[in-house]
């Protein structure tokens, strides 16, 4: 492996980029400091909110044919699961998976356990479950295992203009 290039020592990280946007757009938000930690429930634990109220971040790969392939950002509460079948349809595709782990973290910029619910490229499009936008505020790791943000729902919404859809795996209750 070769050593970085001086123009991928000076791009900004994801964090960077992340605070910078949200600073810019005056967006109502808070860093928090913690215990480092990637996994949904522990670390909402650690930053003290509901589990419904983080943002629970999963890249999915969406077949749209034998050689075209979309890979999206969806993002829901901490406490549901994706439903990929519902990404599926609501793409026309023939199949959804998880993407792999590091084509994840290419499209992220970030290792997983840290992606955030902003998309910085255009081959990753952003979808929120409508679930997780009742909420005041959101939670989600700031692109590092050791910070998160708790960021206002409604300009998280102004600045991350996601498509919000249901996403959520429907559990049926107990009879």
């Amino acid at each position: 492996m070769s050593a970085p290039s001086t123009t991928e020592l000076l791009a900004p990280t994801v964090h960077d980029r992340l605070i910078g946007l949200l600073t810019d757009r005056a967006a109502r938000y808070r860093l928090i400091d913690h215990e480092p930690e990637g996994r949904t429930a522990p670390a909402s634990k650690l930053r003290g909110h509901a589990l419904a109220q983080a943002a629970k971040c999963i890249i999915a790969r969406i077949k749209l044919g034998k050689e075209t392939t979309r890979y999206v950002l969806a993002v829901i509460p901490g406490d549901q699961q994706v439903n990929l079948n519902r990404l599926r349809q609501l793409y026309g595709g023939t199949s959804a998976s998880l993407a792999k782990v590091d084509t994840a973290e290419h499209l992220a910029g970030t290792v997983s356990g840290t992606i955030v619910p902003f998309s910085f490229v255009a081959e990753l499009e952003l979808i929120v479950d409508p679930s997780l936008l009742v909420h005041e505020t959101i939670f989600f790791n700031a692109a590092r295992l050791d910070q998160s943000i708790e960021l206002d729902t409604q300009d998280y919404l102004a600045i991350s203009n996601p498509r919000v859809k249901p996403i959520v795996q429907v559990v049926p209750a107990d009879t």
